[in-house]
C-alpha cells in the first residue's frame, strides 16, 4: 500500500467518526414514558411517607397512655373498695358485739324480777310448807313467762315419740302398755329458741319386750 493511500484511509476514518458524533449529538436519548394518572398508582417518596409514621406513632403513644390512666384508676377504686370492706368489717364486728352486750342485758333485766322472788322466798324459808311451796311455784311461773318473752320454748317429752333431733335417750325400757319408741319419762328438759335447738331433753324411752 502507497503512502498515499494510508493517508487517504486516515481522512476516511476521521469522517466517519465525525459523521457519527454529529448524529448522537442530534439524536435525543430515548425518554421513558409519562405515568398514567388513571392507573389509581401513585408515586410517593420517602419524605412524603414520614408524617404518615409520625401520626401512627402518636397514635400509638396516645393509646398507652390512656391504658395507663385506665389502670390507674382501676387500681384506685380497687384501693378505696378494700378500704370501704375493712371499715364495713369493723362496723359490722362492733354493731354485733354492741348486739350481744344489749341482748345479755334485756335477757338479765327480765331475770331480776325472778331473783326478786328467790330473795324473798330465803326470807320466809320459816313459813309453812304451804306456804313455800306457793313461792316456788310463782317463782317457777315467772321464770317460764321470762323464757317466753325471750322466744325460748320447752321441748314436749314425756307422752311424745321419740325424736333424736330434739331428744336424747338415756335409757330403753321395757314396756307393753305403751307404743314402741315412745318417751315414758323425762330426766332433764330440753329448750330450742324458736328453731334452733339449745339444748336436748334427756328422756327415757319403751321399747317392745322381746
Amino acid at each position: 500500500m502507497s503512502k498515499g493511500n494510508g493517508q487517504a484511509d486516515v481522512r476516511m476514518i476521521d469522517e466517519e467518526q465525525k459523521q457519527k458524533e454529529t448524529l448522537e449529538n442530534e439524536i435525543p436519548a430515548a425518554e421513558l414514558p409519562a405515568a398514567d394518572t388513571g392507573d389509581g398508582f401513585e408515586e410517593k417518596s420517602a419524605d412524603q411517607d414520614r408524617p404518615a409514621v409520625a401520626v401512627a406513632e402518636n397514635a400509638q403513644d396516645s393509646d398507652v397512655k390512656k391504658l395507663q390512666a385506665e389502670r390507674d384508676n382501676l387500681f384506685d377504686r380497687l384501693a378505696r373498695l378494700q378500704a370501704e370492706f375493712d371499715n364495713y368489717r369493723k362496723r359490722s364486728a362492733k354493731e354485733n358485739a354492741e348486739f350481744r352486750e344489749f341482748a345479755v342485758a334485756d335477757a338479765a333485766r327480765a331475770l331480776l324480777p325472778v331473783i326478786d322472788s328467790f330473795e324473798l322466798a330465803m326470807k320466809n324459808a320459816s313459813s309453812s310448807p304451804q306456804d313455800l311451796r306457793k313461792g316456788m311455784e310463782l317463782i317457777h311461773k315467772q321464770l317460764q313467762d321470762v323464757l317466753r318473752r325471750l322466744s325460748i320454748q320447752r321441748i314436749p317429752a314425756a307422752g311424745s315419740q321419740f325424736d333424736p333431733h330434739v331428744h336424747e335417750a338415756i335409757e330403753m325400757v321395757e314396756r307393753d302398755d305403751v307404743p314402741d319408741h315412745q318417751v315414758v319419762d323425762e330426766l332433764q328438759a330440753g329448750y330450742r329458741i324458736k328453731e334452733r335447738l339449745l339444748r336436748p331433753a334427756m328422756v327415757r324411752v319403751a321399747k317392745k319386750a322381746d
